[in-house]
């Protein structure tokens, strides 16, 4: 990393081109070629290759001669991309809702707006700069050959009643998202924290059955589907069927579930900015939300859905977000977490 900034330095570089050595963690890679292409999409996302191929892929159908370079990260390795390490990227798709909100807030995201865009609810885009076209619930997911001969549970204080009467079966066997370093996990965290006090009794509760932290839901739904655990907490619903398997099951909770907004924006660094607002436009149209739902599983936007479902929570795009981003509230929450979670 060193070596990579003082090369840089050497040399003049202002940015860093998307694909060169940089401080952010490249977990895949992928170019996706057109025959006789004119141009390339430079993408980085915090969505799995093997969800988002479909999707390029239709994209580039439909706009022949365009190449895609698609990356993925973490969402935290995607804010210090654009953050920190100004990479050139035209597109940056995330599920990290309030991170998106803040670099389009401190100025890291071009504006954009056209007749799709507008079509998008108030609460699915921000300042027309971010852009939601995915919902996705927060949910937990369990193994029903762990959970035999007990009853599911139908809501959060269910799940810490069965955790504290059962910790032979649950100890070192229960997963949720290490929020320090987890961006959409500090997400899910805060949320969880202004809907009910349960959370703060479940994570305790957790905590002294010494729970396993993750960075990722594909990887909690993995060891769900594993047997190495029984139940994963706060895992993105939409990507079971990629990692999951016919021991693993969803439990919808009754008293709420907290909706994901996946969010797509154009950074500053963009050099295309045409190009990337087709992209844009792909992904929100309304006549491509059932496109989006069959090629990737994700669920589309959908306020019906929404307005009918009572217990279902979508966190809304906007200034809000950026409460728990502050790094005081932040060293407190955090601080918070670590004493119930991580007990001796």
């Amino acid at each position: 990393m060193r070596l990579a900034r003082l090369a840089a330095c050497l040399t003049g570089l202002l940015v860093l081109a998307a694909g060169s050595a940089a401080a952010f963690e490249i977990e895949e890679e992928r170019t996706f070629p057109a025959p006789g292409a004119t141009a390339t999409l430079e993408i980085i996302s915090t969505g799995d290759l093997a969800i988002f191929a479909p999707l390029v892929e239709a994209f580039q159908a439909r706009n022949p001669g365009v190449a895609v370079h698609y990356i993925t990260a973490s969402s935290t390795g995607l804010m210090t991309a654009l953050y920190e390490e100004k990479a050139v990227f035209d597109i940056a798709m995330s599920s990290a809702m309030d991170l998106q909100t803040k670099l389009a807030n401190d100025g890291y995201a071009r504006t954009y707006a056209s007749a799709t865009t507008a079509t998008l609810p108030e609460w699915a885009r921000w300042r027309d700069q971010v852009f939601a076209f995915t919902q996705e619930p927060a949910v937990a997911v369990v193994s029903k050959k762990a959970f035999e001969g007990l009853p599911m549970p139908g809501n959060r204080n269910e799940l810490i009643a069965l955790l504290r009467e059962n910790p032979e079966r649950f100890e070192e066997r229960v997963g949720t998202y290490d929020v320090r370093s987890s961006g959409l996990g500090y997400l899910f965290a805060t949320q969880d924290s202004r809907q009910s006090e349960s959370f703060w009794r479940l994570s305790e509760v957790m905590g002294r059955l010494r729970a396993r932290l993750y960075c990722c839901s594909g990887q909690m739904i993995g060891d769900v589907a594993s047997g190495r655990l029984a139940v994963a907490y706060n895992v993105i619903g939409s990507y079971v069927k990629f990692n999951g398997n016919e021991d693993t099951e969803i439990v919808p909770f009754k008293d709420y579930t907290n909706i994901m907004l996946r969010t797509v924006m154009i950074p500053r660094t963009t050099r295309q900015p045409d190009l990337a607002g087709r992209f844009v436009d792909f992904l929100t149209a309304p006549e491509n939300r059932p496109t989006i739902s069959n090629l990737s599983g994700l669920p589309p936007i959908d306020p019906e859905t929404l307005e009918v479902e009572a217990a279902l929570r979508p966190i809304r795009l906007g200034p809000g977000l950026l409460v728990f981003l502050d790094q005081m509230k932040r060293r407190t929450f955090l601080r918070a977490w670590l004493s119930a979670m991580v007990q001796p």
